[in-house]
């Protein structure tokens, strides 16, 4: 289930190679792969969904993001992943969660208000109250 969290960026849980055809014909342009491989038996591995990407012309990033937690470059790669982009980008992970949580984080860092983006993933479904600190110091320094 896609969870748009405006009208240039979405989230999902875990997606599968033949979802990219279906995800590209509704306007994607990108995606961004946020699961490390092997986190999960029968998880579609890296390089499956970069191929499956492409050859649905699709653009392609993974930032794996795992028990470590995200960090600042995870911020800034997943702003030049969506900087890139010419159009809306779909992340995902096994949730949705960390690709909203690394989203949320890179946009405040970017010097988006953290209320809105807090509303946002609400919108979504998504309570990252809890990173409001965070969003808060990353704004303050953009």
């Amino acid at each position: 289930m896609i969870r748009p969290l405006n009208d240039r960026f979405a989230v999902a849980p875990q997606i599968a190679p033949e979802d990219l055809p279906a995800i590209a014909a509704a306007g994607y342009v990108a995606i961004v792969n946020n699961r490390p491989d092997g986190e999960e038996p029968g998880q579609p591995d890296d390089a499956t969904m970069r191929a499956a990407a492409a050859a649905a012309g699709l653009g392609y990033t993974a930032i794996p993001v795992g028990r470590e937690g995200i960090s600042m470059p995870m911020l800034d790669a997943m702003a030049t992943a969506l900087g890139a982009a010419d159009g809306p980008v779909l992340a995902y992970c096994r949730s949705g969660t960390r690709s909203c949580n690394l989203w949320a984080l890179a946009a405040a860092k970017a010097g988006r208000d953290p209320v809105l983006l807090v509303g946002q993933a609400a919108d979504a479904g998504y309570d990252i109250a809890g990173l409001r600190p965070t969003l808060d110091a990353l704004a303050s320094e953009a």
